[in-house]
């Protein structure tokens, strides 16, 4: 670090530098930005991280984010608890409601099954869903995990496991390009690929 700067200007350059897709002089950027901004304004930024680590959890039904024990989706009496749509990430889910087509509720696995990286069918949520679908009236499981080879992989795992149960499950249709993921798909896209899904 540069002796240039005071210890606690180089220790917040050097977090920011922590930060995905931020270089030395993008950190270097933000650190004077935070110094010469008001005090106030500098604090609900420490507040806003603040609470993000201490406030938000995971829905003891879904495993998305949530600040109370059950998140406002699962919460919802208005949507349809008998369609569960399976994300990898919480972020596909944000991106599926934007298209204002979803009236589902959710449940998000936490990953893909990745054996190479060390992620094993135990280490996501894939339990408690088959475990939600069993105790609960589930009609439909639409398999959202991203169209490359780890998710679809993922789905046809999670399919077989659920085979005997009679519940449908669909996969999202092929709008969204293989090898893609869902956080990146256009509205219009996941619209489409919504509206397409096929059964598996």
């Amino acid at each position: 670090m540069s002796t240039v700067y005071t210890e606690a200007l180089n220790r917040l350059i050097e977090e920011f530098g922590k930060l995905p897709g931020v270089g030395p002089k993008t950190a270097e950027r933000l650190a004077f930005y935070i110094l010469k901004a008001e005090p106030a304004e500098a604090m609900a930024l420490a507040k806003a991280i603040s609470d993000v680590k201490s406030k938000i959890k995971r829905c003891e039904i879904c495993y998305n984010y949530s600040e109370g024990k059950i998140c406002e989706i699962c919460s919802d009496q208005r949507r349809d608890s008998t369609i569960i749509c399976v994300v990898e990430q919480p972020k596909d889910a944000i991106a599926l409601e934007k298209t204002g087509k979803c009236k589902w509720v959710y449940h998000v696995l936490g990953g893909h099954i990745a054996p190479l990286d060390g992620v094993e069918p135990g280490n996501l949520t894939i339990e408690q869903l088959v475990e939600r679908v069993r105790k609960g009236d589930v009609k439909e499981i639409i398999m959202a995990t991203n169209p490359n080879m780890a998710g679809d992989g993922t789905a046809l795992y999670i399919s077989s496991l659920l085979k005997d149960t009679g519940v449908k499950i669909t996969r999202l249709a092929r709008g969204l390009p293989t090898g893609s993921t869902i956080e990146y798909a256009s509205g219009k896209i996941l619209t489409d690929a919504i509206i397409g899904r096929q059964q598996l």
